[in-house]
């Protein structure tokens, strides 16, 4: 477990703990804000991420950015990451033995990150990080708590290119997600508030 980005990232360079290193042209590592209070986990990248290095640059992708833009949550302040970095072939799931050799990767950004939201983008996503006692029919839309951390289970957006009905599903997940982060930092500013108030004899 590395303390620090640079290391972090230095050490997936060459990354060969499993077959999906053989097809790359890029790993995957993620993107966004290394300090944000919400994360999305999928499962792995396809052509179009695998192309360009980043995760969710696809139609997916773009589906699930006019969803984000519509609720008014801007992509630069969340983080987002694939169970696997690498793009498995014909965008098959990524199988077990090539999820649990990347995972460490996940689970130490996570730890550098902090977040207090994880949104979890499908079934892949859901049990390799809650486990395989998790569907994603029955657990979407409602929040489990682990660890300190406060995880929303949805539809992965390539669900929602198969089967436009899942998009009202997605869309009220999301917001779910926006009016929580909301609370949280709604909740951390009122503290930080009552504490100044209480240091200068303020009445609350």
């Amino acid at each position: 477990m590395y303390d620090n980005w640079e290391e972090l990232e230095k050490s997936i360079i060459d990354c060969k703990k499993c077959k999906l290193c053989k097809n790359r042209s890029n790993i995957v590592f993620g993107t966004g804000n290394k300090e944000a209070k919400v994360m999305f986990i999928g499962e792995g990248p396809g052509a179009d991420e695998d192309r360009e290095g980043e995760p969710f640059v696809g139609k997916a992708g773009q589906l699930m950015d006019k969803a984000l833009i519509g609720l008014g949550i801007k992509r630069e302040d969340i983080y987002i990451a694939n169970i696997v970095k690498c793009r498995p072939p014909q965008n098959r799931n990524p199988e077990q033995n090539e999820a649990d050799a990347c995972l460490n990767y996940l689970r130490n950004q996570v730890v550098l990150i902090k977040p207090k939201i994880i949104v979890l983008l499908g079934s892949i996503a859901l049990k390799n990080i809650l486990g395989t006692d998790y569907s994603i029919t029955a657990s979407r839309g409602k929040w489990i708590e682990h660890k300190g951390i406060l995880y929303m289970p949805t539809w992965h957006p390539a669900a929602l290119l198969r089967d436009e009905s899942k998009k009202i599903d997605f869309w009220n997940d999301l917001k779910q997600v926006r009016e929580k982060c909301q609370e949280i930092i709604w909740k951390n500013n009122w503290k930080f508030t009552k504490l100044f108030l209480i240091k200068n004899n303020w009445k609350i």
